[in-house]
Protein backbone atom coordinates (compact mmCIF):
# COMPACT_ATOMS: atom_id res chain seq x y z
CA UNK A 1 0.00 0.00 0.00
CA UNK A 2 3.00 2.30 0.37
CA UNK A 3 3.06 3.41 -3.26
CA UNK A 4 -0.65 4.17 -3.25
CA UNK A 5 -0.42 5.98 0.07
CA UNK A 6 2.53 8.13 -0.97
CA UNK A 7 0.78 8.99 -4.21
CA UNK A 8 -2.34 10.01 -2.29
CA UNK A 9 -0.27 12.12 0.10
CA UNK A 10 1.62 13.77 -2.75
CA UNK A 11 -1.58 14.63 -4.58
CA UNK A 12 -3.11 16.00 -1.37
CA UNK A 13 -0.16 18.33 -0.76
CA UNK A 14 -0.13 19.41 -4.41
CA UNK A 15 -3.83 20.23 -4.30
CA UNK A 16 -3.33 22.60 -1.39
CA UNK A 17 -0.78 24.78 -3.16
CA UNK A 18 -1.84 24.78 -6.80
CA UNK A 19 -4.65 26.41 -8.73
CA UNK A 20 -7.15 23.81 -7.51
CA UNK A 21 -7.22 25.34 -4.02
CA UNK A 22 -10.72 26.76 -4.53
CA UNK A 23 -12.05 23.37 -5.67
CA UNK A 24 -10.49 21.70 -2.66
CA UNK A 25 -12.06 24.29 -0.37
CA UNK A 26 -15.48 23.72 -1.95
CA UNK A 27 -15.24 19.96 -1.43
CA UNK A 28 -14.14 20.29 2.17
CA UNK A 29 -16.96 22.75 2.90
CA UNK A 30 -19.44 20.38 1.28
CA UNK A 31 -18.22 17.60 3.60
CA UNK A 32 -18.87 19.82 6.61
CA UNK A 33 -22.40 20.64 5.46
CA UNK A 34 -23.32 17.03 4.74
CA UNK A 35 -21.85 15.78 8.03
CA UNK A 36 -23.88 18.38 9.95
CA UNK A 37 -27.06 17.47 8.08
CA UNK A 38 -26.57 13.75 8.67
CA UNK A 39 -25.53 13.74 12.31
CA UNK A 40 -26.45 17.17 13.69
CA UNK A 41 -24.63 20.49 13.84
CA UNK A 42 -22.81 19.97 17.14
CA UNK A 43 -19.28 18.67 16.45
CA UNK A 44 -18.94 17.49 20.05
CA UNK A 45 -21.78 15.03 19.47
CA UNK A 46 -21.05 14.30 15.81
CA UNK A 47 -17.60 12.72 15.26
CA UNK A 48 -17.94 12.83 11.47
CA UNK A 49 -18.60 16.57 11.59
CA UNK A 50 -15.71 17.05 14.02
CA UNK A 51 -13.31 15.34 11.60
CA UNK A 52 -14.70 17.23 8.58
CA UNK A 53 -14.15 20.54 10.38
CA UNK A 54 -10.68 19.44 11.49
CA UNK A 55 -9.67 18.56 7.94
CA UNK A 56 -11.03 21.84 6.57
CA UNK A 57 -9.09 23.81 9.17
CA UNK A 58 -5.88 21.88 8.47
CA UNK A 59 -6.25 22.85 4.81
CA UNK A 60 -6.65 26.55 5.66
CA UNK A 61 -10.34 26.85 4.78
CA UNK A 62 -11.53 30.15 6.35
CA UNK A 63 -13.27 29.64 9.70
CA UNK A 64 -16.26 31.73 8.59
CA UNK A 65 -16.84 29.46 5.60
CA UNK A 66 -16.65 26.36 7.79
CA UNK A 67 -19.08 27.81 10.32
CA UNK A 68 -21.62 28.80 7.65
CA UNK A 69 -21.49 25.29 6.19
CA UNK A 70 -22.01 23.80 9.63
CA UNK A 71 -25.03 26.03 10.23
CA UNK A 72 -26.55 25.26 6.82
CA UNK A 73 -26.20 21.55 7.38
CA UNK A 74 -27.48 21.73 10.93
CA UNK A 75 -30.53 23.77 9.92
CA UNK A 76 -29.46 26.93 11.74
CA UNK A 77 -29.31 28.82 8.42
CA UNK A 78 -31.21 28.41 5.16
CA UNK A 79 -29.60 27.61 1.82
CA UNK A 80 -28.30 24.06 2.13
CA UNK A 81 -28.39 21.85 -0.96
CA UNK A 82 -29.84 18.34 -1.23
CA UNK A 83 -26.55 16.47 -1.52
CA UNK A 84 -26.53 12.82 -2.59
CA UNK A 85 -23.64 10.38 -2.32
CA UNK A 86 -23.14 8.29 -5.46
CA UNK A 87 -20.40 5.75 -6.23
CA UNK A 88 -19.21 5.06 -9.76
CA UNK A 89 -16.92 2.25 -10.84
CA UNK A 90 -14.56 1.87 -13.76
CA UNK A 91 -11.25 0.65 -15.12
CA UNK A 92 -8.15 2.52 -16.19
CA UNK A 93 -5.05 1.41 -18.16
CA UNK A 94 -3.40 -1.88 -17.11
CA UNK A 95 -6.66 -3.01 -15.53
CA UNK A 96 -6.43 -0.48 -12.67
CA UNK A 97 -9.70 -0.30 -10.73
CA UNK A 98 -11.38 3.08 -10.24
CA UNK A 99 -13.85 3.83 -7.46
CA UNK A 100 -15.28 7.35 -7.73
CA UNK A 101 -17.18 8.90 -4.82
CA UNK A 102 -19.44 11.81 -5.72
CA UNK A 103 -21.36 14.22 -3.55
CA UNK A 104 -23.81 16.03 -5.81
CA UNK A 105 -27.12 17.86 -6.02
CA UNK A 106 -27.52 16.80 -9.67
CA UNK A 107 -27.19 13.09 -10.40
CA UNK A 108 -27.39 13.49 -14.19
CA UNK A 109 -24.59 16.06 -14.23
CA UNK A 110 -22.37 13.92 -11.99
CA UNK A 111 -22.92 10.82 -14.13
CA UNK A 112 -22.08 12.71 -17.31
CA UNK A 113 -18.94 14.34 -15.92
CA UNK A 114 -17.57 11.11 -14.49
CA UNK A 115 -18.23 9.20 -17.70
CA UNK A 116 -16.56 11.87 -19.84
CA UNK A 117 -13.52 12.11 -17.54
CA UNK A 118 -12.99 8.35 -17.60
CA UNK A 119 -13.72 7.51 -21.25
CA UNK A 120 -11.94 10.50 -22.80
CA UNK A 121 -8.76 9.57 -20.95
CA UNK A 122 -8.57 5.93 -21.92
CA UNK A 123 -10.69 4.31 -19.23
CA UNK A 124 -14.00 2.47 -19.26
CA UNK A 125 -17.02 2.60 -16.96
CA UNK A 126 -18.09 -0.57 -15.14
CA UNK A 127 -21.30 -1.90 -13.62
CA UNK A 128 -21.95 -1.51 -9.90
CA UNK A 129 -20.10 -4.21 -7.97
CA UNK A 130 -17.53 -4.85 -10.72
CA UNK A 131 -14.79 -2.93 -8.90
CA UNK A 132 -15.96 -2.22 -5.36
CA UNK A 133 -15.22 -5.78 -4.18
CA UNK A 134 -11.52 -5.02 -4.69
CA UNK A 135 -11.61 -2.39 -1.92
CA UNK A 136 -12.20 -2.47 1.82
CA UNK A 137 -13.81 0.35 3.78
CA UNK A 138 -11.25 1.46 6.37
CA UNK A 139 -10.53 4.31 8.72
CA UNK A 140 -7.37 6.24 7.82
CA UNK A 141 -5.63 8.75 10.09
CA UNK A 142 -2.66 10.78 8.83
CA UNK A 143 -0.20 11.83 11.54
CA UNK A 144 2.58 14.38 10.77
CA UNK A 145 6.04 13.30 11.84
CA UNK A 146 6.95 16.46 13.74
CA UNK A 147 8.23 15.30 17.12
CA UNK A 148 6.54 11.91 16.80
CA UNK A 149 7.99 8.47 16.13
CA UNK A 150 6.33 5.43 14.59
CA UNK A 151 6.60 3.66 17.95
CA UNK A 152 4.79 6.57 19.66
CA UNK A 153 1.92 6.35 17.19
CA UNK A 154 1.73 2.55 17.33
CA UNK A 155 1.65 2.51 21.11
CA UNK A 156 -1.11 5.14 21.18
CA UNK A 157 -3.46 3.41 18.74
CA UNK A 158 -2.82 -0.29 19.41
CA UNK A 159 -5.54 -0.85 22.01
CA UNK A 160 -7.94 1.58 20.30
CA UNK A 161 -8.22 -0.56 17.17
CA UNK A 162 -5.25 0.51 15.09
CA UNK A 163 -4.39 -2.28 12.66
CA UNK A 164 -1.37 -0.91 10.83
CA UNK A 165 0.98 2.08 11.06
CA UNK A 166 2.99 2.91 7.93
CA UNK A 167 5.68 5.45 7.15
CA UNK A 168 4.47 7.36 4.06
CA UNK A 169 7.21 9.96 3.81
CA UNK A 170 6.45 13.10 5.77
CA UNK A 171 3.72 11.44 7.84
CA UNK A 172 2.52 8.18 9.34
CA UNK A 173 -0.63 6.51 8.09
CA UNK A 174 -2.76 4.67 10.65
CA UNK A 175 -5.28 2.16 9.27
CA UNK A 176 -8.16 0.75 11.29
CA UNK A 177 -11.67 -0.55 10.83
CA UNK A 178 -14.00 2.29 9.83
CA UNK A 179 -15.98 1.67 13.02
CA UNK A 180 -12.82 2.26 15.12
CA UNK A 181 -11.94 5.59 13.52
CA UNK A 182 -13.27 7.73 16.37
CA UNK A 183 -11.56 5.64 19.08
CA UNK A 184 -8.22 5.71 17.22
CA UNK A 185 -8.44 9.46 16.68
CA UNK A 186 -9.37 9.96 20.33
CA UNK A 187 -6.46 7.77 21.48
CA UNK A 188 -4.03 9.97 19.52
CA UNK A 189 -5.51 13.10 21.06
CA UNK A 190 -5.25 11.67 24.56
CA UNK A 191 -1.60 10.78 23.89
CA UNK A 192 -0.93 14.38 22.85
CA UNK A 193 -0.25 13.41 19.22
CA UNK A 194 -1.54 15.80 16.58
CA UNK A 195 -3.11 14.38 13.44
CA UNK A 196 -3.69 15.92 10.03
CA UNK A 197 -6.86 14.10 8.99
CA UNK A 198 -9.11 11.25 10.08
CA UNK A 199 -11.66 9.85 7.64
CA UNK A 200 -13.18 6.75 6.14
CA UNK A 201 -11.52 5.61 2.94
CA UNK A 202 -11.52 2.71 0.48
CA UNK A 203 -8.22 0.83 0.47
CA UNK A 204 -7.41 -1.77 -2.20
CA UNK A 205 -7.01 -5.40 -1.20
CA UNK A 206 -4.64 -5.98 -4.13
CA UNK A 207 -2.58 -3.35 -5.95
CA UNK A 208 -1.37 -3.22 -9.55
CA UNK A 209 2.21 -1.93 -10.01
CA UNK A 210 2.50 0.57 -12.86
CA UNK A 211 5.34 1.57 -15.15
CA UNK A 212 5.90 5.19 -16.12
CA UNK A 213 3.64 5.14 -19.19
CA UNK A 214 0.63 3.60 -17.45
CA UNK A 215 1.17 5.71 -14.33
CA UNK A 216 0.85 8.85 -16.46
CA UNK A 217 -2.36 7.54 -18.03
CA UNK A 218 -3.94 6.66 -14.69
CA UNK A 219 -3.00 10.00 -13.16
CA UNK A 220 -4.52 11.75 -16.18
CA UNK A 221 -7.85 10.03 -15.47
CA UNK A 222 -7.68 10.84 -11.76
CA UNK A 223 -6.84 14.49 -12.45
CA UNK A 224 -9.76 14.75 -14.89
CA UNK A 225 -12.14 13.24 -12.34
CA UNK A 226 -10.93 15.53 -9.56
CA UNK A 227 -11.59 18.54 -11.79
CA UNK A 228 -15.31 17.84 -11.38
CA UNK A 229 -16.99 19.73 -8.55
CA UNK A 230 -19.20 16.68 -7.96
CA UNK A 231 -16.30 14.29 -7.34
CA UNK A 232 -15.21 14.13 -3.70
CA UNK A 233 -12.74 11.23 -3.80
CA UNK A 234 -11.10 8.92 -6.32
CA UNK A 235 -9.79 5.57 -5.09
CA UNK A 236 -7.60 3.27 -7.20
CA UNK A 237 -5.59 0.11 -6.72
CA UNK A 238 -2.65 1.60 -8.61
CA UNK A 239 0.79 1.12 -7.06
CA UNK A 240 3.14 3.79 -8.40
CA UNK A 241 6.71 3.13 -7.20
CA UNK A 242 8.65 6.06 -5.78
CA UNK A 243 11.12 6.11 -8.66
CA UNK A 244 8.30 6.31 -11.21
CA UNK A 245 6.56 9.07 -9.22
CA UNK A 246 9.80 11.08 -9.21
CA UNK A 247 10.07 10.82 -13.00
CA UNK A 248 6.52 11.97 -13.69
CA UNK A 249 6.49 14.67 -11.01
Amino acid sequence: MSGHSKWATTKHKKAVVDAKRSKLFAKLIKNVEVAARTGGGDPDGNPTLFDAIQKAKKNSVPIDNIERARKRGGGEEAGGADWQTIMYEGYGPAGVALLVECLTDNRNRATSEVRVAVTRNGGTMADAGSVSYLFNRKGVVIVPKEGTTEDDVTLAVLEAGGEDVSDIGEAFEVVCEATDLVSVRTALQEAGIDYESAESSFLPSLEIPLDEENAKKVMRIVDALEDSDDVQNVFTNADIPDEVMEKIG
